[in-house]
């Protein structure tokens, strides 16, 4: 079978930044409150007028700078969000047109937090089977446009952007396992309330401030850890290799206190772990993408090595994928 990989990464993010001295202004909270729940110091908000596909644009132009594959070369093109533009035309086919990849299939992908490794496993089945030559990943979402401002427990998670990967067969290493699981009986534990779904058990529902999120954070904790580092153990063995083979661990930066529990449940020292939570919060699907891109532009990934990539999100979904790098 041939080998697939990621050959060229980009991202995206948003100018305006939101400290957590701006949201003490907001809502009842501290810095210090703040950092030692969750290790964010600030987050990126869009621009009024940047939508999701916009920052979908940039980080793909980003990533397809960074490769020898021309737009106009792209032959799928796959969005990984839960905050589109709206509920159609999908992103992608906004991307396809924006970017001028006229050869390209294209379509969104909904898996929350886990949705940029849903995407790219799904893609690299594509480009296995012959279907197509190579694919533009992309996973973009604008959580500013669903957060409560004024709950404490959830806006100070969520900033926005986006990254994006351009997947092709290479010579040596790609990826080398992949793992997808899900469990839909924890879905209360996270959603969007919206006019489409709101039921009377919605009591902080106000009138003009619909969607909103509504997230037991303890209850997801539960879920989390587990899923995550339980992924990575399934990664690792299905790649038929052993942790310690294992030189940087690139989790969804969702919380730095799941992370520290990840790394000790999975048995990786944590100081394994690529974590940049605090410059971003958490940014969905594009978390992982945006800390990938950003460990190998500053050398803690090199070609050669295994990395481990693992997620989780509201669904509840959980992946994982282990990577040998190409570049």
């Amino acid at each position: 079978m041939k080998r697939i990989g990621i050959i060229a990464l980009g991202r995206y993010l948003p100018e305006q930044k939101i400290t957590n001295a701006d949201l003490e202004k907001m809502v009842e909270t501290s810095d210090e409150w703040i950092m030692t729940r969750t290790g964010i110091r600030e987050r990126r908000v869009a621009a009024v007028d940047e939508k999701t596909s916009d920052l979908a644009v940039k980080a793909s132009l980003d990533a397809l700078n960074n490769s020898s594959v021309k737009e106009e070369d792209i032959e799928l093109i796959i969005v990984a969000t839960v905050t589109p533009d709206g509920p159609f035309p999908s992103v992608a086919c906004l991307v396809q047109k924006a970017i001028g990849a006229k050869k390209a299939f294209a379509f969104d992908v909904s898996a929350a937090c886990s949705g940029f490794l849903y995407a790219m496993t799904t893609a690299k089945q594509f480009i296995a089977t012959g279907m197509v030559k190579n694919a533009l990943v992309i996973a973009a979402d604008r959580f500013s446009t669903i957060v409560d401002w004024k709950d404490r427990n959830t806006c100070v998670l969520f900033g926005d952007g986006a990254g994006a990967a351009v997947l092709a067969p290479v010579a040596e290493g790609g990826i080398l396992s992949d793992v997808l699981v899900s469990d839909g009986e924890g879905a209360p534990l996270m959603y969007v309330v919206s006019e489409m779904n709101r039921t009377p058990r919605d009591q902080n529902v106000v009138e003009g401030k619909l969607p909103f999120i509504i997230m037991h954070g303890q209850d997801l904790f539960k879920h989390a850890v587990p899923g995550m580092a339980e992924a990575v153990n399934m990664a690792a063995e299905k790649a038929g290799i052993s942790l310690d083979e294992i030189v940087c661990v690139v989790p969804h930066q969702a919380n730095d206190r799941i992370i520290a529990s990840v790394a000790k449940r999975a048995g990786i020292d944590k100081e394994r772990f690529f974590i940049n939570i605090d410059k971003y919060g958490n940014i969905s699907a594009a978390s992982v993408v945006v800390a990938l891109c950003e460990a190998v532009e500053s050398g803690r990934i090199k070609k050669g090595d295994k990395i481990a990539l693992t997620v989780f999100g509201a669904g509840l979904v959980a992946a994982a994928n282990i990577v040998e790098w190409s570049y």
